[in-house]
């Protein structure tokens, strides 16, 4: 049994921005990652991947070389955690000790929790942003679709991004009014939530670009059932269990999504299954020798690489205060950005806390659509990525 003085559990956008930091902060320190895959990807740009707008290989690079020098890789998962005998188990049976732990492992995509959905994934008009594998499958979907209804999902789970299930229905509407088949199509989105934002300041912007637009929306309800050869899906509503079936040309789906079963089943969750976590210092509840960030944790806000961003130095600073004996003084406000392409070339910049007050960057009115936006989103963000964020710069 090896001891690290820092074990970080993921080596996703948080779990690579922390190791950066902290060696940043002290190059001294020893720390170990735990990460599984050979390769890390750029996630917001899945959306114009499916659209058809971006290449799927600029999203993807060697996780090789993001690990921080001086930080030990360990090609493993974790499959157990032992908050009370500070260990971790992974995947090829080692068992690791630690000083502090940080746990980030990521989100689960859980496409078994649709019967009929993992089947029809990729064929039948069935589609989906949500993964690498599966992002091709959206821009085929809306180049093949020649009319009739295309339907777009947001689950009642947790989702990492929660505005990407409406740009993707954004972009696909504005790429088929381009091709001049809009007036023989139908557009609908349906959503768990009330109305098509959470936030007052960008609501009436995005109601407006519904209206204007002519797409439809169900609220309330969520997919239960897709049956890809017949073409049809079985949504229900949130609140009295009321179920109907509703026909597809093209289906667009947002998988529902669980904290990983390894932090479920794991004395760090919280009754929902998330790692439990002060909302401001983003130490454990219970064990404060562990700390958390990103789309595992239970912190009440979006799950975006641009929390993690704000997360991270808060994180950093609040363990290196723990090891010294100091108080926690850092504070996370919630900060999640949320970029909302509205259609090809524009695009609105959600900016919010904890209580839903804009965070705004820009000089300007962040709820109208911009072209500079877009540029943003297309060109700046994905730099600021790879060359900023993951080395501990931005």
């Amino acid at each position: 049994m090896k001891t690290n003085r820092i074990l970080i559990v993921g080596g996703g956008t948080a779990g690579i921005t922390v190791a950066a930091r902290l060696r940043h902060a002290d190059s001294r320190l020893e720390i170990t990652l735990l990460e599984p895959s050979d390769r890390h990807f750029y996630q917001p740009l899945w959306t114009l991947v499916g659209a058809g707008l971006a290449d799927k290989n600029d999203t993807v690079r060697p996780e090789a070389e993001f690990i921080p020098r001086g930080v030990t890789w360990i090609r493993a998962a974790a499959v157990a955690f032992d908050p009370s005998a500070k260990t971790v188990t992974d995947s090829n049976g080692s068992l690791h000790s630690y000083d502090q732990l940080v746990v980030c492992p990521g989100i689960k995509l859980d496409w078994d929790a649709v019967p009929g959905l993992r089947a029809s994934l990729g064929k039948d008009g069935v589609c989906s942003n949500y993964s690498f594998e599966t992002v091709d499958s959206t821009r085929r979907a809306i180049e093949e679709f020649q009319g009739g209804t295309a339907i777009f999902t947001m689950p009642n789970t947790a989702v990492k991004c929660g505005g990407a299930p409406q740009k993707i229905l954004y972009l696909a509407e504005d790429a088929i009014r381009r091709r001049g088949l809009r007036e023989r199509s139908k557009f609908l989105y349906i959503a768990p939530g009330a109305s098509i934002f959470g936030v007052d300041h960008y609501r009436p912007a995005l109601e407006k670009i519904i209206a204007q637009r002519g797409i439809e929306t169900l609220f309330r309800h969520h997919l239960t059932g897709v049956n890809g050869p017949r073409r049809e899906i079985e949504v229900t509503h949130v609140e009295t269990g009321d179920r109907r079936t509703i026909a597809y040309d093209l289906l667009h789906v947002t998988p529902p999504m669980t904290a990983p079963d390894v932090i479920r089943q794991s004395p760090l969750a919280d009754k929902n299954g998330w790692v439990e976590v002060e909302k401001f210092t983003l130490q454990h509840m219970r064990y404060p020798d562990v700390f958390a960030l990103g789309d595992a944790s239970n912190l009440p806000t979006g799950r975006t690489g641009a929390a993690i961003r704000k997360q991270a130095p808060v994180l950093v600073a609040n363990l290196l205060a723990y090891r010294a004996g100091s108080p926690l003084s850092a504070r996370y406000n919630g900060y999640t950005s949320c970029p909302i392409v509205t259609r090809r070339g524009r695009m609105m910049l959600a900016e919010f806390d904890y209580d839903g007050r804009p965070c705004e960057t820009f000089p300007f009115n962040q709820a109208k659509e911009r072209f500079s936006m877009w540029i943003l989103k297309k060109y700046i963000l994905p730099r600021l990525y790879w060359h900023g964020m993951l080395r501990g710069r931005a």
